[in-house]
């Protein structure tokens, strides 16, 4: 199975492949989709939905998963949060893939095992269930890529409590 997780942000956008295979995660690709503030806002929205759709286009994953909205201290921020996060859940809905949301909260807990976990534990945890060997340098690429094994874990888990085996 393969999942595009999604980070979205109105500057920064992370996305994380990964794929499970014979019970193993691995990172097929990962990265930010970086707009620049001197631009257009809608500008930086087509640039972070022409990325996100080339790698679906690519990848062809079955999933996106993304973390849901999370309340903002700024009115404006969070506004511009919800545009970039519904041209990535347009861009995943377009390519046909079926989209899983989860709570910052379950995301933490699926990859450290504590819902309050910081970005920096969240990084390392990251790169050691998928047996990378450099530092993940993107928060927003780290945390796309624990959206994504979020998500393998649940589909993994909602499998075995149906009778499947793995």
């Amino acid at each position: 199975m393969l999942v595009l997780g999604i980070d979205p942000g109105a500057g920064a956008t992370g996305y994380g492949m990964v794929a499970r295979s014979d019970g193993v995660l691995r990172a097929v690709e990962y990265g930010s989709i970086i707009t620049t503030p001197r631009d257009p806002f809608p500008t930086r929205l087509q640039q972070i939905y022409s990325r996100l759709a080339e790698l679906i286009r690519r990848y062809q994953p079955e999933w996106a998963a993304a973390e849901s909205l999370i309340f903002a201290k700024n009115a404006q921020s969070a506004f511009k949060l919800g545009q970039a996060r519904g041209v990535a859940i347009l861009a995943a809905s377009l390519g046909g893939l079926t989209i899983a949301e989860y709570t910052p909260l379950q995301v933490k807990s699926a990859v450290t095992g504590y819902g309050a976990a910081d970005k920096r534990q969240v990084q390392q945890m990251v790169q050691s269930l998928l047996g990378l060997e450099e530092p993940i340098r993107s928060t927003d690429a780290a945390d796309a890529l624990a959206v994504a094994i979020c998500h393998h874990h649940s589909a993994r888990l909602l499998h075995l409590t149906r009778g499947g085996r793995r």
